[in-house]
């Protein structure tokens, strides 16, 4: 238990960070104003005669007893240590009957929650001698279970030797606050809502209702239609045909379904159309709109008329069959003959484009080095001769051995022949004289 001083010095710390509460007041104020806020709007269209739905569903809204109030509201404080660990740690928590507890026994003592934050809606952090230790993000959860209810407000703790460097600031995203080491800071976290106050009576405050406003008339001029509450109690407003027309489920509180439904639609029934949801005790407010519409009545389509078996029919004639053609599309063929064509002419294409390249290469080889070409042509010419000269020695080469003999002989007479002859007389005339 806190001792009278430390109260004094509590409310006194308090009293520093009075623009900080009365910016989260300022915010949480709007919630509590007891008018609704829009959350959707939808246009609706159906022909008369026909049944419309006009769907109204919330999460939001929680239909069970609160019989552990001391344990749906509950505040917790958490640090996140930058460095070395990189870890989350729980502080402190508080639930509503005022128990209070500390996690760290090197913060006892010394860390604390105001005993009566559930009441004024102070849930601020006091740290007393503080130390390099106590330095990182600190963050204030606040928690409604019953009423679904989470927020979260983060300060960022950093600790100095300078007294001179002491300063508050908010960086975009969380406050920063920048203390002497050794001193008390009050870590700022405030929440004013109604939503931290009892409940009086459960039933009363959970309640449902519709409004149709007719064209040309004002919004506070609206009708109301039905009441639903959570007790199970309904309201219907309007005459007897109204009322049948118009119908909610009575598991609407159970489900989370407010949906109207309305049957028989006529031209008198177009409108606009809110559902309204309050939840007085968690603060909720929340209208959803609907634009009816009803159009002409869709057109009855009659059958034909069928004729009636004739009883006097000559069964003795056989009937002629009755033969229908169906045709079925080969789906397997549907996509692999495309695909086929495709590829083909790709082929073709290719194909082509490799003979052009081929001749436009030859042409430029011929054009840049015609010597070279020339000269390869000779030498294919000379190679061939070349050849040729080769076989025919191979094959004449037997034949001028067998005939040496016989041209020596013949170069002899031809010698013989031309050189001059020696006549010799004496044996001339013997010859002669014989």
């Amino acid at each position: 238990m806190k001792t009278e001083r430390e109260d004094v010095i509590f409310q006194a710390l308090l009293l520093i960070h009075i623009p900080v509460a009365c910016l989260f007041t300022a915010v949480s104020g709007q919630s509590d104003s007891s008018s609704s806020v829009v959350v959707a709007g939808y246009n609706v269209s159906a022909p008369a005669g026909s049944r419309a739905v006009l769907q109204c569903v919330s999460g939001r809204m929680v239909w069970t007893r609160d019989r552990l109030k001391d344990r749906q509201r509950v505040v917790h404080w958490d640090l996140y240590r930058a460095r070395p660990d990189y870890a989350m740690e729980r502080v402190a928590d508080m639930f509503s009957a005022g128990d209070q507890r500390i996690y760290n026994s090197y913060n006892q003592g010394r860390v604390s929650l105001s005993q009566s934050a559930f009441r004024d809606g102070n849930f601020s952090l006091v740290i007393r001698d503080v130390t390099m230790n106590d330095r990182g993000l600190y963050s204030c959860n606040l928690h409604h279970h019953y009423c679904h209810l989470y927020e979260t407000i983060r300060v960022q703790l950093n600790i100095t030797k300078s007294r001179r460097k002491e300063q508050r600031f908010w960086d975009g995203q969380k406050a920063v606050y920048v203390v002497l080491i050794g001193s008390t800071v009050v870590l700022p976290c405030v929440n004013r809502r109604s939503v931290w106050t009892d409940g009086s009576s459960e039933e009363e405050q959970q309640v449902v209702h519709w409004d149709r406003q007719a064209p040309g008339v004002r919004h506070d001029r609206a009708d109301r239609l039905v009441d639903l509450y959570a007790s199970g109690e309904q309201r219907s407003y309007g005459s007897l045909f109204v009322q049948r027309k118009m119908n909610i489920s009575n598991q609407a509180f159970a489900q989370g379904d407010f949906s109207l439904a309305i049957s028989d639609l006529q031209l008198t029934d177009q409108g606009l159309y809110s559902c309204h949801l309050h939840h007085h005790y968690c603060g909720l407010h929340e209208r959803r709109e609907f634009q009816l519409t009803v159009g002409p009545p869709l057109p009855q389509t009659t059958l034909p008329p069928k004729a009636l078996p004739n009883e006097d029919k000559d069964t003795t004639k056989a009937e002629s069959p009755r033969v229908i053609n169906v045709i079925l599309p080969d789906q397997r063929h549907h996509f692999l003959l495309p695909l086929g064509y495709v590829l083909t002419s790709f082929l073709l294409l290719a194909f082509v484009i490799l003979i052009i390249i081929l001749i436009t290469r030859r042409r430029r080889t011929k054009e840049f080095y015609p010597q070279a070409s020339i000269r390869s042509n000779r030498s294919h010419s000379s190679c061939d001769e070349f050849e040729m000269d080769v076989t025919e020695v191979k094959a004449c080469s037997r034949e001028e051995r067998a005939l040496d003999y016989k041209n020596n002989l013949l170069k002899e007479k031809v010698q013989m022949n031309t050189l001059p002859k020696v006549i010799d007389l004496d044996k001339e005339m013997e010859k002669f004289w014989k």
